[in-house]
């Protein structure tokens, strides 16, 4: 559960980020986090592309940096921030030594980018504390879109198990949850039912569902992919 703990850290406390790595993704990660009102400084061994950021306004700052450098790092203040995301998905050397360098400055939050498991096995054998798959969950994700457009918001615990936001399926509606005999007949357990502005945790077995609302589920992913969503 150590991914939901970061999560719930960087709700909490985080409200300074470092970005390495201005590609497509550190862009994007970048100028969202800076929208939401976060001071994010972004680096890149590119002047034309920090450059573009800056012209772009998609981070408070931005630097010229060769990541792979210490001594780069501690100068322009990284191992200040509360958080930092290394966002060389492409080169593994590059991703790695940045990676380690970063944790070895006293980071205490690095999220790091991989581009296959072993480049993700090898992040976190360096001290990444969250590693992603920014690719491989764009194509996931899209795949749920085509096929369960009924998901709205999902979660994943690990490889094999999720939370999910969907809307109560026709079949389920007005009966109750016990009715229905969610755990035993599809292995799920129905977390909360609502609406985005009042959601009811726990609902009692009891409970009426409605097709006009939405439920709360966590389980396995190949469970949830047998609701009749």
């Amino acid at each position: 559960m150590g991914s939901l703990n970061f999560l719930n850290h960087l709700r909490r406390e985080t409200r300074q980020f470092a970005v390495i790595g201005l590609g497509r993704f550190g862009r994007a990660v970048s100028g969202t986090l800076y929208k939401l009102g976060y001071e994010v400084l972004g680096t890149d061994i590119k002047e034309s592309i920090v450059a573009q950021v800056l012209n772009d306004k998609i981070a408070s700052s931005a630097i010229q940096l060769d990541s792979t450098q210490p001594n780069a790092l501690k100068e322009a203040g990284i191992f200040e921030f509360d958080t930092v995301i290394v966002a060389i998905g492409n080169y593994l050397e590059e991703s790695i030594v940045t990676t380690l360098n970063v944790k070895e400055g006293g980071v205490e939050w690095v999220v790091a980018k991989a581009s296959s498991k072993v480049h993700g096995k090898l992040l976190e054998r360096v001290g990444a504390d969250l590693v992603v798959f920014p690719e491989y969950h764009a194509g996931c994700e899209l795949a749920y879109t085509l096929t369960k457009p009924a998901i709205l918001e999902r979660f994943d615990l690990d490889p094999d198990h999720s939370i999910v936001e969907i809307w109560v399926p026709e079949e389920f509606h007005g009966k109750t949850i016990e009715e229905l005999n969610l755990r035993n007949r599809y292995k799920i357990n129905v977390l909360a039912t609502g609406r985005e502005d009042q959601f009811k945790i726990n609902p009692a077995p009891q409970e009426k569902l409605d097709k006009n609302l939405v439920m709360v589920v966590i389980g396995s992913n190949k469970d949830i992919q047998q609701l009749p969503i």
